[in-house]
């Protein structure tokens, strides 16, 4: 997000914790140095309130979370503390800080009751996430709707919630995530072990959200008549099982990249398939998701390649995001 909007000409001022592991994309990407940043906890409310004010934003785009359902289930206090606390300290910052005209907060697709539905969900499906994680999205949706009817409306402050599918991309070194799994194993040129090969997701590039995100900031910054709730997913034909993720992935990297299956006793409970219907961002904000799951792996792999041959991952970067651009993508 912060690379894009540098490209895009934005004064970029950020707050997050200190990045951790031994590839910082922090560093990677060429955005330290470049914008104005604070390290900092989410629920360090004083802390989080001085630095909003301070560097007096006219958009806000929340995205700080603990993100992974695994670990939720191993820390569920402290997934509440930061998904749930947090997003009310950011919206007690954004309340007090008086600059502030637009703001998005980014939620997931896993904030609704999964009823194992073939069907899409819409935003007026019930919020009632299963895990700690989810659940606590949800929990950040209804915050986020009371400061709205609390406070910002009067205050003329647009804020909406954005409901996105799992995002691929070069950068992600998670934990328990598919990518970042199978570019760990390439590296250490070990079989990728997948958990759940048939579980289907609505997988997409990051520059989809993130260009999804920052049009819905637009919007409603010039027409408050734009906040709402928005699903922001792949086309339908690119929802896909995990297998299927894998193994194009295995194709692109070459090189005997391979996978197999490794299924967990008593593993804690994760949706089979999730889809959702993204027709009111398509209709409403005049978005579309630009790059289908092959192309999303393509420029994946390239991303990592580039990384591991130590490569210039600022330089593959700004090429991925003009080509986005020059493709449809719009910010």
């Amino acid at each position: 997000m912060c690379k894009l909007l540098l490209e895009l000409g934005a004064k970029v001022g950020g707050y997050a914790l200190a990045p951790e592991g031994e590839k910082l994309l922090f560093g990677l990407s060429g955005v330290e140095g470049n914008i104005e940043s604070v390290i900092g906890d989410i629920r360090d409310r004083e802390r989080l309130e001085k630095s909003i004010i301070q560097f007096q934003p006219d958009i806000v785009i929340h995205m700080a979370a603990q993100p992974i359902v695994r670990e939720s289930y191993k820390n569920p206090v402290d997934t509440y503390d930061i998904n749930v606390m947090g997003t009310v300290n950011v919206m007690e910052a954004v309340r007090l800080c008086g600059s502030v005209r637009s703001v998005v907060n980014v939620t997931t697709d896993k904030v609704y009751r999964n009823m194992e539905s073939l069907r899409g969900y819409v935003e007026g499906d019930v919020l009632d996430g299963y895990d700690p994680y989810s659940n606590s999205k949800s929990c950040s949706e209804l915050v986020t709707g009371s400061y709205v009817r609390s406070f910002f409306g009067d205050a003329n402050i647009a804020v909406s919630t954005c409901r996105a599918g799992n995002v691929l991309g070069g950068g992600d070194f998670s934990k328990d995530r598919i990518i970042p799994d199978c570019y760990r194993a390439v590296c250490k040129k070990k079989k990728i072990i997948v958990r759940n090969p048939e579980s289907v997701r609505p997988y997409q590039h990051v520059l989809d959200p993130l260009c999804a995100y920052l049009l819905l900031a637009h919007r409603q910054y010039e027409d408050a008549s734009y906040i709402g709730a928005y699903n922001i997913g792949p086309d339908h034909a690119d929802n896909v099982k995990t297998g299927e993720i894998v193994e194009m992935f295995c194709r692109e990297w070459g090189d005997g990249a391979e996978w197999t299956v490794q299924r967990e006793e008593n593993a804690p409970h994760e949706a089979n398939y999730l889809y959702l219907d993204c027709g009111k961002a398509k209709k409403i904000l005049g978005w579309k998701p630009v790059w289908g799951i092959g192309q999303t792996i393509e420029k994946t792999v390239a991303w990592y390649k580039v990384c591991m041959a130590d490569g210039s991952v600022p330089l593959c970067m700004e090429r991925q995001i003009h080509e986005f651009m020059d493709q449809g993508g719009q910010a």
